[in-house]
């Protein structure tokens, strides 16, 4: 199997596991689980849950364990981009190339859906049978998901960048804010997959960190240069959004061929990260490349 191969079937695999969690349309109250499956099936790249299947892979982790946190974290995902797409926050009407949550339903239940993915996304690590069973185990990788997604993660980030609006960064701002707000949910999910593994290196486990810090930053850097230089019908999403509304990106800072440039100097100290891991971390090294490859 090839790598592209593999990663198809890993999102596939993703897509399955959140149709048994997520409840049916059909169950009451059927509006908000519509609204749910709506926003988080069907669509998107699935990175964060790759991410997880391969820092469980390079520490040698069951597949079945990885599903649990791979749907949590996607879960968490989704969450924040049905609201940063509402009208208080970026007030978009395009995701994954349909009508944002809130237009497909309503602000309200847009709302709620994000509400219920969140609490799902935890009750599936407490609760998962196929996960890993040790319980400091979970309880490591519930801290870190909320670490990630909480005010010193992600809903911190989003703040940042709220307040950034209209202003001009340097550099060390606008990396403080995309570590926040990206980053933290792509760290979590390599260390929630190794997390898995029965036997845990701590070794190891800080150069996977290193790793995904590096890979969380040239990920934002690479969505700052394809809303400058790709299409609404490639991205799945309104292109130039953050142009229009005044944000501080990369490209606005340093310019598109140096953040090109610091993209790949990012993957670069990725790989470097992970080089002593045999061919278990080659998932890891393929998606590091595929981050500043991508064209959506």
């Amino acid at each position: 199997m090839s790598m592209e191969d593999h990663v198809t079937a890993l999102r596939e695999r993703t897509e399955r596991a959140l149709d048994r969690w997520i409840p049916s349309a059909r169950t009451h109250p059927a509006r908000l689980h519509e609204a749910m499956r709506y926003s988080a099936l069907g669509g998107g790249k699935r990175v964060r849950p790759v991410l997880v299947h391969a820092g469980g892979l390079a520490m040698g982790a069951d597949t079945p364990r990885l599903d649990g946190p791979a749907c949590a974290v996607e879960l968490i995902h989704v969450y924040s981009l049905i609201h940063d797409d509402l009208p208080a926050m970026d007030d978009d009407d395009l995701r994954r190339g349909k009508p944002t949550c809130h237009k497909a339903f309503d602000e309200a239940m847009a709302i709620l859906a994000g509400d219920a993915m969140q609490a799902l996304a935890f009750q599936i690590l407490t609760v998962d049978p196929d996960m890993i069973p040790d319980p400091a185990r979970r309880l490591r990788m519930i801290e870190l998901l909320a670490r990630a997604a909480g005010s010193r993660g992600m809903a911190g980030g989003q703040a940042i960048d709220l307040g950034a609006v209209g202003q001009v960064l340097d550099i060390a701002q606008l990396e403080d804010m995309h570590v926040h707000k990206t980053g933290a949910l792509i760290r979590a999910s390599v260390l929630m997959g190794a997390l898995s593994a029965d036997e845990l290196d701590e070794g190891r486990l800080e150069q996977l960190d290193r790793f995904a810090k590096h890979v969380g930053l040239a990920f934002q850097i690479r969505d700052d240069i394809l809303d400058e230089e790709s299409d609404t019908a490639i991205l799945g999403k309104t292109q130039g959004a953050d142009r229009a509304l005044n944000k501080p990106t990369y490209p606005a800072v340093i310019g598109l061929d140096a953040s090109r440039e610091e993209a790949r100097a990012l993957v670069d100290q990725a790989l470097a990260a992970v080089e002593d891991f045999g061919s278990e971390a080659d998932l890891l090294r393929w998606i590091a490349r595929y981050i500043v490859e991508r064209i959506h």
